[in-house]
């Protein structure tokens, strides 16, 4: 029998006043209701719904819910129902659930989990739809590393969310397979958007805006499946410029501030149809693991192991996974808008320099790094339909020796 849970504090709440700056809780009235909602999401059974009410709420322990079956978790609205974790205690993420099977979350905003906002693993059948996931007060390294976190699920839909000041990932699927993730906004993340090691995926119809990188498409070593058959279309990849406050180490510190959409060693990859504006230092990127252990060989020495959390690190023994390919391939870039009005790359970041010394005013609009793997040809890797663009090819394994524009050989038009 379907049962509804809702919780109705003695306290009296306050409705969320949109005006409100998001760092200002100074005149909130928190209410806690933490042991009877951990309660509810242990009892729940098959079918429930579990209803919270308009206000502002308190956690200083992780919410948990495992082995449980098509359970509703829902809310009154964005920044109607807003949980906080910023004065947790104990667990690093904020909502935890593992081990089950089709499970929604709508409808509500979480904010400062010690770790992930919402880390959701081993589960077949998850939704997130209108969830805002955030970490208030000004960005820092010291933020989680995902504010929507799907890992090693099935059947993911992600939509109508909002994720905000993620010092890795915003809205991340990670080894996932049968992914949508559409309609949602991305503010102020290292990486706005990112698809990671994961199959059969759209990202379309999405605002990436004001991040280090806009959308990312990612294949690392060493983890339980290799990611291909990515699209990504009809996105807004607008001015993601933000300075990168990844941890030392973390993946996502190789992205340069400026980079609209980046693959990296990822296979069967269509990008198309994107609007790509104001990326200061490239609109798309296509980059090899090859590229990314060298450049962060010496940053990766330094790293303090401890701080790793929950985000991938750089992994410099990556020819021990005998598997993996540290090469994209198969990867096509057409009918996209891509343009910038900015004169200058970043120059926060060494690929920014080099651009804007070969390249002044006019930073490229698609780069790739120039790895080939044998027995493939440029077009095997890249397929790029317009030729009245910025195209730069690296030259990397050749240390930028021969750097160029020649579009020509990944031209398919």
């Amino acid at each position: 029998m379907k049962r509804l849970f809702y919780f109705f504090p003695l306290l009296i709440f306050y409705g969320c006043n949109s005006n409100t700056e998001i760092a200002d809780r100074s005149n909130v009235q928190w209410q806690d209701i933490e042991k009877d909602l951990q309660t509810a999401l242990i009892m729940a059974s098959d079918g429930d719904t579990i209803n919270l009410p308009e206000g502002y709420f308190k956690f200083s322990k992780s919410l948990l819910m495992d082995e449980k079956s098509n359970i509703v978790f829902k809310g009154a609205g964005i920044d109607k129902t807003i949980l906080s974790f910023k004065e947790q205690k104990e667990g690093a993420e904020g909502i935890k659930i593992a081990d089950c099977k089709n499970i929604i979350l709508e409808g509500f905003t979480i904010e400062d989990a010690a770790g992930d906002n919402i880390k959701v693993t081993d589960t077949e059948g998850i939704t997130f739809r209108k969830v805002k996931a955030q970490w208030t007060g000004k960005v820092s390294e010291e933020n989680g590393a995902y504010a929507l976190y799907p890992v090693l699920c099935k059947n993911v839909l992600i939509e109508n969310c909002i994720a905000i000041g993620s010092s890795d990932a915003g809205i991340y699927v990670g080894q996932s397979d049968s992914v949508i993730i559409r309609n949602n906004e991305a503010y102020q993340n290292v990486a706005g958007i990112e698809s990671e090691n994961s199959n059969h995926v759209e990202i379309y119809e999405n605002i990436a805006i004001n991040n280090t990188g806009g959308i990312l498409v990612f294949d690392l070593p060493g983890l339980t499946q290799y990611g291909e058959d990515i699209k990504v279309y009809k996105n807004v990849v607008k001015e993601n410029n933000h300075r990168n406050f990844a941890p030392a180490g973390n993946i996502v510190g190789v992205v340069p501030p400026g980079t609209g959409i980046m693959v990296l060693a990822t296979r069967n990859v269509d990008i198309y149809k994107n609007e790509i504006i104001d990326n200061r230092s490239a609109g798309i990127a296509i980059i090899s693991y090859e590229l990314v252990a060298a450049i962060s060989e010496e940053e990766t020495k330094e790293a303090n192991e401890e701080q790793a959390g929950s985000a991938q690190r750089v992994n410099n023994n990556y020819s021990l996974d005998e598997n993996y390919n540290p090469y994209p391939w198969e990867i096509k870039i057409h009918e996209n808008v891509i343009s910038n009005d900015k004169w200058f790359a970043t120059f926060q970041h060494d690929f920014g320099k080099l651009f804007n010394f070969k390249y002044p005013f006019n930073p490229p609009d698609i780069v790739f790094d120039g790895f080939i793997a044998d027995g493939k040809e440029a077009k095997d890797v890249l397929c790029i339909d317009q030729e009245d663009i910025h195209f730069v090819n690296l030259d990397a394994p050749n240390e930028l020796e021969n750097m160029n524009e020649k579009i020509e050989d990944f031209l398919c038009l």
